[in-house]
């Protein structure tokens, strides 16, 4: 059982219909007006029972996070089954997103929010020394995990052998000298994108396995861009390859 906090994250957990929704708990004094209104309204449909509580309970359930008066209590994440990760569906340029060993919840989370955004259509991310899908992560995506397909796998390189046999390109995303330029890149087709981790980037084994491995170019004084921004940028370079598919406004 999991303490979902926060006014955005909840209403899209309970809009995603995903999990088994226990109990809504609002903080006394929170007026149930606006988008308190509607995360109200989308438990009632959903048959989740609403409650007032302490804001001090409030406090205790989520480890003092800022839950905005509203904490959702639900079932574990539904992580998507291995036989259904491996399959690509329909789409015939698909964009997956996989991640090696990220482990900060706010990068994770901000980078899930990308993705969701552009469309992919699943999320692989190692299940040891990796951080899964926690409140904080949900917080941090502004609930739009809710949304994706996310797979945990044991080991992402032999992951990679069989989305590579399934058909996908993949394309590391490293700041190694020898990489490519994003205009040096064919990011069409079904494509899987590799985020390494903060500080350490793509392991040897990671990066070996892609078909093809791309810098971003920096023209300031910091180092680098942190996981997060930089795998949002390829994701939205990859999207564009696709001429803005889906797109309808």
């Amino acid at each position: 059982m999991e303490f979902l906090y926060g006014r955005r994250p909840v209403l899209e957990c309970l809009r995603a219909g995903r999990r088994e929704h226990h109990r809504l708990l609002l903080a006394d004094g929170v007026r149930e007006g606006g988008i308190v209104g509607e995360i109200v309204a989308e438990a009632k449909r959903c048959g989740v029972p609403v409650r007032r509580k302490p804001r001090q309970a409030l406090d205790s359930m989520t480890g003092r996070a800022n839950h905005q008066g509203v904490v959702l209590q639900t079932g574990p994440y539904p992580y998507v089954p291995e036989y259904e990760a491996f399959d690509l569906g329909p789409d015939e340029e698909p964009i997956y997103l996989l991640l090696d060993l990220l482990q900060d919840p706010q990068n994770v989370g901000a980078l899930l929010r990308a993705a969701e955004a552009v469309g992919v259509r699943c999320v692989f991310m190692q299940e040891r020394r990796a951080v899964g899908i926690t409140p904080a992560v949900v917080d941090s995506s502004a609930g739009a995990v809710e949304h994706l397909r996310v797979a945990r796998v044991n080991n992402l390189v032999a992951a990679m052998r069989r989305l590579k046999e399934a058909g996908l390109w993949l394309c590391g995303l490293d700041a190694h000298p020898e990489a490519l330029l994003p205009d040096e890149a064919d990011l069409t087709g079904p494509l899987g994108l590799v985020i390494g981790s903060e500080g350490r980037g793509l392991r040897r084994l990671v990066r070996e396995g892609c078909e093809v491995v791309m810098r971003l170019p920096m023209r300031g004084r910091v180092v680098s861009l942190n996981a997060a921004t930089a795998g949002a940028i390829a994701l939205y370079m990859a999207w564009q390859a696709r001429g803005w598919s889906g797109f309808e406004g």
